[in-house]
């Protein structure tokens, strides 16, 4: 590609709060956990690995236990969630820490530090209490 010589018409995608996507082969996943993509643009649960990148939540469980790679769609949501499980130890996440990335423990847990390189960023922490970690996915 070469670059720009003159005007280009350049379109504006509206910023949905909710999209779908295929879901990945022999996948169960259950409302209120987080989404993440796989390198191939399938969406699963949430775990500790290096392949994926964090899409939102689910709003509801979607079952596709029985299906092949896109054999359904799920719904993922994307704004502020929570409150999510606090990792523990050195990856407890503070108040201070609002603000910050957040780290994929689980479909359900998020930690301070991304893992020795092995968890990928969930999103940002948008606030820390007793109950748990509210998490802002983009």
């Amino acid at each position: 590609m070469t670059a720009a010589a003159k005007d280009r018409s350049t379109q504006e995608i509206a910023p949905g709060r909710t999209r779908a996507l295929p879901m990945a082969a022999a996948a169960k996943v259950w409302g209120g956990t987080i989404a993440a993509i796989d390198a191939s643009g399938n969406v699963n649960k949430g775990i500790t690995a290096t392949t994926i990148r964090a899409v939102g939540v689910f709003p509801q469980m979607y079952d596709n236990t029985a299906g092949a790679a896109g054999a359904i769609t799920a719904e993922v949501q994307r704004g502020i969630f929570g409150p999510f499980a606090n990792s523990s130890a050195g990856d407890l996440i503070a108040a201070a820490d609002v603000g910050a990335d957040c780290y994929i423990v689980d479909d359900s847990t998020v930690a301070k530090t991304n893992g020795t390189s092995t968890r990928v960023v969930a999103g940002k922490v948008w606030s820390v209490d007793a109950s748990g970690v509210y998490v802002e996915f983009r």
